[in-house]
């Protein structure tokens, strides 16, 4: 799935400000940037439920910001490569919201 800027820009938007959840889905991006992650890896990190992670981790697949190798609990997580060649617009769009900050 290849996006312009512009429709990077409104997912980004949407899956970060426009729904419940936006703050987990961006601290997501920022683990994934640091390092590739299974699912309990990154749930331990944000304090969260392995549950919930699971389910963030779902969105931001279906929505092509992230990718995956491996199958099941060995699954590792990584950064599409759209939002690394991007993330410059996902660090605009959090800053906007201050997303960085726990509501």
């Amino acid at each position: 799935m290849s996006l312009s800027d512009r429709s990077l820009k409104r997912l980004l938007w949407w899956l970060l400000r426009g729904s419940r959840g936006g703050f987990i889905r961006a601290k997501t991006i920022e683990t994934l940037k640091e390092t590739p992650c299974n699912v309990n890896q990154i749930a331990k990190v944000l304090e969260v439920s392995w549950g919930t992670m699971k389910h963030h981790i779902r969105v931001l697949e279906e929505n092509g910001l992230i990718t995956h190798e491996g199958d099941g609990y060995g699954k590792t997580y990584f950064l599409s490569s759209e939002i690394e060649e991007k993330y410059v617009m996902f660090e605009d769009i959090i800053a906007a919201q201050d997303l960085k900050k726990k509501r």
